[in-house]
């Protein structure tokens, strides 16, 4: 009887939350993000990316410890990177730096997944622009309080000049 009476008392007590939110829930809802959900995004107008030729502009510092170097020339007419090519080489490969003036590529970009060292560049890291980006000038899309830790940080170009000493 109790069992009984308490089932009642859940599906009245259902029943009445029900048609008391009816009249709410057949208002229009607006989203939060303020347009329709089914509607288009406004694509952003594209921006341009900071620097021209390679090797005619600063290196660009980096802002926090270990973050990949920014790409500080423009990359628009280098050909895609695939699994046969990767353009970005010719002037950053071990081979090629130093006839190129380029910086060369990691040492970290010579280890396997286990660590050990490899004679060419690992596989996993063939995909330059998967760490490394081009700079734009591009006003942030959210607020942003981040001050990188720029004391901790390797300063542009004077990573070759300690490890020479």
């Amino acid at each position: 009887m109790k069992h009984t009476l308490k089932t009642t008392f859940a599906i009245l007590a259902t029943a009445a939350c029900w048609a008391l939110t009816t009249p709410a829930s057949a208002q229009e809802l607006k989203p939060m993000r303020g347009a329709d959900v089914a509607a288009p995004d406004q694509a952003p107008d594209a921006k341009e990316y900071l620097g021209g030729k390679p090797g005619g502009q600063r290196k660009i510092a980096r802002t926090f410890k270990d973050q990949p170097p920014v790409i500080p020339h423009a990359i628009e007419n280098f050909d895609e990177i695939s699994l046969e090519e990767n353009q970005c080489l010719s002037c950053h490969g071990a081979e090629t730096y130093k006839k190129k003036k380029a910086p060369k590529i990691g040492d970290s970009h010579f280890l396997d997944r286990d660590g050990k060292k490899l004679e060419e560049a690992a596989a996993r890291r063939h995909n330059c622009v998967q760490c490394h980006v081009p700079q734009v000038d591009a006003p942030p899309l959210v607020d942003n309080s981040f001050k990188g830790d720029v004391a901790d940080a390797k300063p542009a170009g004077k990573t070759a000049a300690k490890k020479k000493n």
